[in-house]
């Protein structure tokens, strides 16, 4: 059996007032890797991480933590 992703994105959105900050993100991260985020200011760097550890509620889309899925939007 395959281990699930250590980190799934599935079409994350995110916006605030003004400002779409994610537009439909989809990302895979298994265990072991190493990914890097690489930006201009403004690029939604930041934002990711903060819908990843859940500090902020994605508008659309799933998060996937080890299996488990997080609430959904």
């Amino acid at each position: 059996m395959t281990a699930p992703p250590a980190v799934e994105l599935r079409d994350v959105s995110k916006s605030f007032p003004g400002t779409l900050a994610l537009d439909r993100v989809t990302m895979t991260v298994a265990a072991g890797e190493v990914h890097a985020l690489l930006g201009e200011n403004g690029a939604g760097k930041s934002t990711l991480i903060k819908v990843v550890s859940g500090a902020h509620p994605a508008d659309s889309g799933t998060v996937t933590i080890g299996g488990t899925l997080l609430a959904r939007p």
